[in-house]
């Protein structure tokens, strides 16, 4: 009777859709049903915080996503502040109970053999779009720069000599990333197609066939076409490619606070995801080649 009042409130004094408040019947129906079988004595006005919390316990062993843990949880919250206000119960068993924390998912990333198949690989022209493409590939694999990045930089950003690119993230905040010889090397032959083309070397870096600076968009539809050749991902963006740098360097014994420093995050709590996902990485190798996993 209590519910029925209750989704009924739901329906006309809020105007929730049909849609909403079956959602709603659904969860507290699924409490109603654990608690019953837990113990035939209880009913909503005599549950205590206990019994919520064995509840979500019960969800999260039998697998249940924490999203529809704490959607379950809303709403038992929400009946409870409406059987207060009704003077139904004395006390809400819910108030106090904290539902489960969402697990953020681990970046997506490119295995190292499959990059190397790619940049190794003659899957790029010999024109000047080609050079470019590589170019772009190389770029966020090996300095992990974000796309906003890449598509921002000058030509007088990139430092040859020193080989060192001065990108500049968010909010302005400025920082450099050397590079090695096989970056310089794509450099040096883009920087010629470019000159061929009669583009110049100064202002953007990256520019179109008409010497434009080249778009975000032209950029992701670059990256999504050659990892395509390469992987099975889903996922095929820029930042799958800066994933991929983070990962690389971790599993090749980089340290979190240089990580840190090379990507330009804020705090190395944000680093630290990549941590794990060399973890899991670890696991599922483990998992496949020992013969007692």
């Amino acid at each position: 009777m209590w519910t029925e009042d209750f989704l009924s409130y739901l329906a006309l004094e809020r105007n929730y859709s049909p849609r909403t408040v079956g959602e709603y019947r659904d969860d507290l129906d699924a409490f109603e049903s654990y608690y019953k079988e837990m113990d035939g004595t209880l009913s909503w006005a005599t549950i205590d915080e206990d019994v919520v919390r064995d509840w979500l316990v019960s969800m999260m062993e039998a697998g249940r996503a924490a999203t529809t843990v704490n959607r379950r949880l809303s709403a038992l919250r929400t009946f409870y502040k409406f059987l207060l206000k009704r003077g139904r119960v004395e006390r809400d068993p819910v108030r106090d109970i904290q539902g489960p924390k969402k697990r953020k998912p681990l970046p997506v990333f490119v295995k190292e053999r499959e990059m190397d198949r790619l940049l190794d690989g003659a899957f790029f022209g010999d024109g000047f779009s080609g050079k470019r493409d590589k170019l772009m590939l190389e770029m966020f694999y090996v300095t992990g720069i974000r796309l906003s990045e890449l598509t921002g930089l000058d030509t007088c950003d990139v430092d040859r000599g020193r080989r060192v690119v001065k990108v500049t993230g968010k909010r302005n905040k400025q920082r450099v990333v050397p590079f090695g010889d096989e970056l310089d090397a794509l450099l040096e032959d883009y920087f010629a197609a470019r000159d061929a083309a009669g583009a110049g070397r100064d202002g953007p870096m990256f520019v179109d066939g008409k010497g434009r600076r080249i778009s975000s968009c032209r950029v992701r539809r670059t990256v999504q076409k050659y990892l395509g050749l390469v992987t099975t991902l889903k996922k095929r963006s820029p930042h799958v490619l800066r994933h991929t740098f983070a990962t690389s360097m971790l599993n090749h014994d980089a340290d979190l606070e240089t990580l840190k420093e090379l990507m330009g995050h804020e705090s190395i709590s944000t680093t630290e995801v990549y941590a794990h996902t060399t973890f899991e990485e670890l696991k599922r190798m483990y998992n496949q080649a020992h013969p007692r996993a």
